[in-house]
């Protein structure tokens, strides 16, 4: 049992959905990201995705990528990502943590080394984008022998027999990709959104949330509707673009309420 799956059978029990919001560790700087955390607890958040910046995010749409920018500029390490859980860790030991990224960072930090430190860190799950099942022996077999969920993700373009196989080592939960392509780009639509929670159940029985083109309220309230969780991320990242980190943090946490009270209205 981690912490993902102890937060889904909580809120299945209480008849609620997930709300899932994202944020790129470091941006604009480790210790802004640190102060943001507990805001997103506070306001609604039941899981934190956390972006460990790299230079070469190809899943990712320009608001993101732009972030991911920002916080390698400002000098965030993988060290600090883990650091930044750890601290969040002495005031919060509920709310489960995912890191979402891209293979190379671990790899250059080590694989045997990444896990330990992520589980003593209070890590709960991975999205490692560039990882398909096939590669499972590199990341996936050895987090989940350590106790780390390694989250899988099924797009529109995924089919049956493919997401069969996707879904066989799966654990925590299930990332559905609401669009055919990179983040923040396009919203989702009604008749994928049921294909896509239809395809998943199919296969497992892990709650399944969705992702990439959540912008609004209303968007949130409407994937609620299908799926267990809803996933927001760049609408919530590009209010750090302006320099006045004390009022995109307001706006941030402003939006990830009004989502929390939408999704909670269905």
């Amino acid at each position: 049992m981690t912490r993902i799956t102890d937060k889904f059978t909580e809120l299945k029990a209480k008849n609620r959905k997930a709300l899932i919001p994202f944020i790129m560790a470091g941006d604009p700087n480790i210790e802004s990201s640190a102060q943001l955390l507990p805001d997103l607890v506070t306001a609604g958040a039941d899981i934190i995705e956390l972006g460990m910046p790299f230079s070469d995010p190809m899943a990712d749409g320009p608001i993101i990528q732009q972030a991911g920018i920002r916080a390698l500029q400002a000098g965030t390490t993988l060290i600090d990502v883990l650091s930044l859980v750890k601290k969040f860790r002495l005031q919060n030991n509920e709310t489960p943590i995912i890191l979402m990224g891209y293979y190379n960072p671990i790899y250059d930090y080590g694989v045997d080394r990444f896990l330990d430190d992520a589980l003593e860190a209070g890590v709960d799950g991975l999205i490692i984008v560039d990882l398909p099942p096939e590669e499972d022996v590199e990341l996936c077999d050895p987090a989940t022998k350590k106790n780390i969920d390694f989250i899988r993700m099924i797009t529109p373009t995924t089919d049956d027999k493919r997401a069969q196989k996707i879904l066989q080592n799966a654990n925590g939960f299930v990332y559905a990709v609401a669009i055919t392509g990179i983040t923040g780009t396009k919203k989702a639509e009604d008749n994928s959104m049921a294909h896509l929670a239809g395809l998943v159940k199919k296969h497992c029985d892990l709650p399944v949330a969705l992702g990439f083109g959540i912008r609004t309220k209303d968007d949130a309230k409407m994937a609620a509707r299908f799926f267990d969780a809803v996933v927001v991320g760049s609408a919530l990242v590009e209010k750090l673009t302006q320099n006045n980190f004390a009022k995109a943090k307001a706006e941030i946490v402003s939006l990830v309420q009004q989502m929390r009270q939408a999704i909670d209205s269905n």
